[in-house]
Formats: C-alpha cells, sequence, structure tokens
C-alpha cells in the first residue's frame, strides 16, 4: 500500500464517492469522508458501522476544519465540488468558492501537514472542444466554461506545488451506472431514464461524441492509483475514458439493454459540441484498462429501478444536481 494507511476523501457521499467509499474499507484502509451531505444522510449507510469510517459533516470552504482533519491522512482523494456546468452556473461565485478557493486551501494544508498523496479529479472538459481525433494529455488546455475553467486552474496550482507531497491528476470522463447517490443528470443516466419510465429517448441532435467511463472503473482507478510508486506518477496527468460514442450510439446502447420497445426520437439542437479524449496513455503508462461497457452500466441502472432503489426518480431533486442547489440555497 506505499505506506498508505489513512485516506481523507472529500465528497465522499457524492455520485462516485459513494461507490468508492465501500472500496476502500473492503481493501483495508481507514476514511476520512468530509461532506455536507446535501444529498442524503444516508448514502452510506451500507459501511456506518465499519470500524474504519470517518464520516464529518462539513464544508470544505472551511480552512480550521482542514487543519483539523487533515493531519494524520497519508492520502487525499479530492473529488467535491460544484459538479457540472448548470450547477455552476447557477452561482458562479459560490462555484469558485467551492471548486477552486477551497483547493487552494486544500492543497497547502495537505502538504504542510505530510500528507504524501493528492489525487485530484479534474475533469476532461478542461480541453474544450478539439479538432483532433485523439485528445491526449499533452494537448493545450481551452476550457469553455468557468466550470472547467476553475478545474484547469486547481490543476496549474497543484502542479506548481508538487514535491515531497505526490500529486496525481485524472480528467475523467463522463461517469455512468449506478451509485447509491444517484445522479440521472448525466448523459447515459439519462437516456436510460427516459428509457425505462418514457420507453422514449430523446437524442438532442446525436452526431455529438461523448466519452464516458463506468462508475466501477472510475473508482477501481483511484484504488490502482493508491498503490502506484509516487516517484513514477508524481505530477503526472492522465485522462481516464473508455470509447468515444456519439449521443445516438449511446442511445441505441441503452435501447439494446432495455429493450425493442424503446422508440429513439430525434431533435434538432445548437450544441453541436463533440468531446473526444484518448486514454491511450494511462493504459500504456500504468496498465489501466476498463473492464466494463455502456451496457453494463444501463444494466446496472435497469437492475436498481427494478428493485425499487430509485423513487420518485421523475420528481425528487436529490437525483439532479441543478435542482437539489435550487431547493437547498446553499451559500
Amino acid at each position: 500500500m506505499n505506506g498508505i494507511k489513512k485516506v481523507l476523501v472529500t465528497g465522499g457521499a457524492g455520485y462516485v464517492g459513494a461507490v468508492l467509499v465501500p472500496k476502500l474499507l473492503k481493501e483495508g484502509y481507514q476514511v476520512k469522508v468530509v461532506d455536507l451531505y446535501i444529498f442524503g444522510e444516508k448514502v452510506l449507510d451500507q459501511v456506518k458501522d465499519h470500524p474504519g469510517l470517518e464520516q464529518i459533516r462539513g464544508d470544505i470552504r472551511n480552512r480550521s476544519l482542514f487543519e483539523k482533519i487533515i493531519p494524520g491522512s497519508d492520502a487525499v482523494i479530492h473529488l467535491a465540488c460544484i459538479s457540472n456546468d448548470p450547477s455552476f452556473e447557477l452561482d458562479p461565485v459560490l462555484g469558485k468558492s467551492i471548486n477552486y478557493d477551497a483547493f487552494l486551501n486544500l492543497v497547502d494544508i495537505s502538504r504542510q501537514s505530510g500528507v504524501q498523496y493528492f489525487i485530484y479529479a479534474s475533469s476532461s472538459s478542461v480541453y474544450g472542444v478539439k479538432e483532433e481525433d485523439q485528445v491526449t494529455e499533452d494537448l493545450p488546455l481551452e476550457p469553455l466554461t468557468d466550470y472547467s475553467k476553475y478545474k484547469a486552474l486547481c490543476e496549474e496550482y497543484l502542479n506548481a506545488r508538487k514535491g515531497p507531497m505526490t500529486s496525481l491528476i485524472i480528467r475523467p470522463a463522463t461517469v455512468c451506472g449506478y451509485s447509491p447517490r444517484l445522479r440521472l443528470d448525466l448523459t447515459v443516466n439519462i437516456l436510460t431514464h427516459h428509457a425505462l419510465i418514457n420507453k422514449q429517448i430523446t437524442v438532442f441532435g446525436g452526431d455529438q461524441q461523448r466519452p464516458n467511463i463506468h462508475i466501477e472503473d472510475m473508482t477501481d482507478l483511484y484504488l490502482e492509483a493508491l498503490k502506484w510508486p509516487a516517484e513514477e506518477i508524481n505530477g503526472k496527468i492522465y485522462n481516464a475514458g473508455y470509447q468515444n460514442h456519439t449521443v445516438m450510439d449511446l442511445a441505441r446502447s441503452v435501447r439494446r439493454v432495455v429493450g425493442d420497445e424503446v422508440a429513439i426520437k430525434t431533435s434538432p439542437t445548437n450544441d453541436i459540441r463533440s468531446y473526444r479524449v484518448s486514454s491511450e496513455k494511462i493504459k500504456q503508462e500504468r496498465g489501466f484498462i476498463p473492464q466494463y461497457t455502456i451496457e453494463n452500466a444501463v444494466q446496472d441502472l435497469m437492475t436498481a429501478f427494478q428493485a425499487g432503489k430509485v423513487p420518485d426518480s421523475m420528481t425528487d431533486p436529490h437525483y439532479v444536481n441543478i435542482k437539489m442547489l435550487q431547493k437547498i440555497g446553499l451559500k
């Protein structure tokens, strides 16, 4: 384990964190979760009594909280953020305070506290729209929105401070699949939701490409990264995706799993942005190859719906980030 035993996960009760934290505990790590628990107190109920878990309800903008809870941690996995463009644009000042200002404190206090590994969940959106078929890590960043701009600025800040604290930046594609803290505002999850509930998918445009990665692969990647030799990964940046599919291809994948009775309708759109990422570098350097497909994600979601794990999916704001932020009025 590279001497890493204690892991702090910011946003550990979020969409990705809710799948990652139980895996960390199963691997034998002691885990601290810091989260506002906006999306429910029970997200981590399956492991709430685990002796290796400490759950801390707190705001990552609180510097004194970090000064209290970070010392003693061997690694930090930073997942917490306002996590998509619409949610960020709802209140840009709030978004910057959480996604950027808090990050600076987190990095500085982690370095001062002797944290060995710092893993940052950035975003593949930092590239903007590229003409290249293979969008690799060495291409210039051209973020199109404040959300992606601050993701890029966080990368810059972290890279300028690498040294005794090993820093690793992951640029995930859009994550898909089931989580106890389910999001139904992500491309594959949206399409599956409508296929299951309405038996109809509306595709806006269709030729735009979207890279995706299954939530099981995404969380397995963070687990593996904790075991990588520090001297091999310090300052490294890796894209993490699986395949680049058009939105229409994604819709057809959903229909293959849910059933032929699902109708696919198309509608024109002004949003013709296509995003592609190459995940060849992480495959070649670290041997990381995703194991789960889009169809696996759709099947997992369908199983959860059939088991009654996604109640009131069309009306409950908990499944859509921007709706929850509007509901609670976070400041």
